[in-house]
C-alpha cells in the first residue's frame, strides 16, 4: 500500500512539474486573436473598410430596368358623330412595357467627392478603434495577469507563516512535555496554524477564480488550467517627459477623437453642397406592345408597338424647402464644436491621469525600495525571535509579535510590486506604446 501511494505521489508531482507556465506574452497574443471585446472592433472596422472599398460607386450612372404585363377584360360604349353606337362585353387585350433607365449625377455642389472622403476617414475613425480596444484589452491583460502573479506570491508568504507556525506547534508541543511551557501557549500556536491554513485555502480559491477571469480576457475556457510566471518584471526608468512628449499623436483615445472631427467637417461639406443646383444625365430605351383581341372601333388598332432610346439633361435648382438645408448646416457645425470640445475635455482628463499616474508610479518605487530593505529586517527579527524561543529566553508572544510583523511586510512588499507594475502599465497604456 505505501509504494501505491508512493507511485500516485510521485505521478501527482510530475503532472503538476509538468503544467504549462504561460508567459505575458503568450496571454497577450491569445488576447489580439480571441478577446471578444478586440474581435468586435475589428468587425466594426471591417465594416467600415467595406463601405469605402464601395465608395467610388458615388461617381458611377445608376441604371434601373422596369417591366410590367397586364392583361385587360373591359366593356366599352361609345357614340359616334355619325349617330352609330356601337358597344361590346368581354373585350380582351393585354400590355406589355418595358424600360431601361439611367441617370448620372453630374454635378451635385461636390457633395459626392465630400461624401468618398467621409468614407475613407470612417474606415480611419475603424482602425484607430481597433487600436484603442487593444490597447485597453492588453492593458486589463497585463493587470490581470499580474494579480494571479501577486495573488502567488501572497500564497508562499502565507505558506512561509505556516511552516513556522509548524515549528511554533512543535517547539510549544516539547517544551509543555518537559514542563517548562504552558498548555495554552500551545492552543494558540495551533489556533494560529489553523488561521494560516484556512488562509492558504482561501488564497489558492482567489487565485483560481483571477485565472478564470484572465481565461475570460484571453479567450480560454473557464476552468483553463495553466501557471504564470512567479516574478513581476518592473521598468523603473521611465521619465514623465519622454511619455508626455507628443502624447496627442500616439495616444489611441486621442487620435480617435480628432479624427471624428475631421468627419464632423465633412459632413458639414455634405450639408453645404446641397444648396448647389444638382445637374444629372439622363437616359432610357423604352418598349410598349398592345394587342387587342377585338375592338369596336374600325379606327382601333388590334396591334400597337413602340420602342425607341431617348436621352437628356435634368437640373434641379434648391430654391425652398423651408429652410431644412440651413438648419442642417448648423446642426453640422454644431457637431464639430461638440466634438472639439469632446477632444479638449479628453486632453485635459488625460493630462491629468497621466501626472496622476508617474506621481503615483515614482510613490510606489520608493516605497518597493523601503519595503525590500524592511523584509531583510523582518526575516531576520523573526529568525532571531524563533532562536529565542527556542532557547527559552522569550516568550510565544515575542515571537508572535515578530512573525506578525513579518506578515505584514509581506503584505506590503507584494501590493508595493504590484501597485508600481499598476503604473507603469496605465502609463504605458495612456502614451499608447503598451503595444507595438
Amino acid at each position: 500500500m505505501r509504494i501505491v501511494c508512493l507511485i500516485v505521489f510521485l505521478f501527482s508531482a510530475t503532472l503538476a512539474g509538468a503544467q504549462e507556465v504561460m508567459t505575458l506574452e503568450d496571454a497577450i497574443a491569445a488576447a489580439l486573436k480571441n478577446n471578444y471585446d478586440i474581435r468586435m472592433s475589428r468587425n466594426d472596422s471591417a465594416s467600415y473598410a467595406i463601405d469605402n472599398d464601395y465608395a467610388w460607386a458615388a461617381f458611377i450612372p445608376r441604371v434601373n430596368g422596369t417591366a410590367s404585363k397586364v392583361w385587360n377584360v373591359n366593356e366599352q360604349k361609345q357614340e359616334l358623330q355619325n349617330g352609330n353606337k356601337p358597344s361590346a362585353s368581354g373585350i380582351r387585350s393585354n400590355n406589355l412595357q418595358a424600360a431601361v433607365n439611367l441617370q448620372w449625377t453630374l454635378f451635385d455642389g461636390l457633395k459626392m467627392f465630400a461624401t468618398r472622403d467621409k468614407l475613407a476617414e470612417f474606415e480611419r475613425l475603424g482602425s484607430l478603434g481597433v487600436k484603442n480596444q487593444i490597447v485597453n484589452s492588453v492593458a486589463a491583460v497585463v493587470t490581470g495577469y499580474f494579480d494571479i502573479v501577486r495573488q502567488k506570491q501572497q500564497l508562499k508568504a502565507i505558506e512561509e507563516q505556516i511552516s513556522i507556525n509548524e515549528e511554533r506547534v512543535k517547539l510549544a508541543d516539547k517544551k509543555l512535555s518537559v514542563g517548562l511551557g504552558s498548555k495554552p501557549e500551545l492552543l494558540q500556536a495551533r489556533v494560529d496554524l489553523n488561521a494560516q491554513r484556512a488562509q492558504q485555502l482561501q488564497q489558492r480559491t482567489l487565485i483560481a477564480q483571477l485565472r478564470d477571469n484572465l481565461s475570460q480576457l484571453i479567450g480560454f475556457k473557464t476552468g483553463s488550467v495553466y501557471e504564470v510566471q512567479d516574478s513581476i518584471p518592473i521598468n523603473t526608468t521611465l521619465q514623465y517627459g519622454d511619455i508626455r512628449n507628443n502624447l496627442e499623436q500616439s495616444n489611441p483615445g486621442l487620435l480617435f477623437a480628432r479624427k471624428n472631427i475631421d468627419i464632423a467637417q465633412l459632413t458639414v461639406k455634405e450639408r453645404k453642397a446641397e444648396l448647389l443646383p444638382t445637374l444629372n444625365f439622363n437616359s432610357a430605351y423604352n418598349f410598349s406592345e398592345t394587342r387587342n383581341k377585338t375592338v369596336i372601333n374600325s379606327f382601333t388598332t388590334l396591334f400597337n408597338q413602340n420602342k425607341g432610346f431617348n436621352y437628356g439633361f435634368g437640373l434641379t435648382v434648391p430654391i425652398l424647402n423651408g429652410f431644412n438645408t440651413n438648419r442642417l448646416i448648423k446642426q453640422a457645425r454644431l457637431e464639430v464644436q461638440y466634438q472639439q470640445l469632446t477632444y479638449e475635455n479628453q486632453l485635459t482628463k488625460i493630462d491629468v491621469g497621466l501626472s496622476n499616474a508617474f506621481k503615483d508610479y515614482e510613490l510606489q518605487k520608493q516605497l518597493l525600495q523601503l519595503e525590500e530593505d524592511n523584509i531583510t529586517l523582518a526575516k531576520e527579527n523573526v529568525f532571531i525571535a524563533m532562536e529565542r524561543f527556542r532557547q527559552g529566553v522569550s516568550t510565544y508572544l515575542e515571537l508572535r509579535d515578530a512573525q506578525q510583523s513579518l506578515e505584514l511586510s509581506y503584505n506590503r512588499l507584494i501590493a508595493a510590486r504590484y501597485n508600481t507594475k499598476l503604473a507603469e502599465t496605465e502609463l504605458m497604456r495612456l502614451k499608447g506604446d503598451l503595444v507595438k
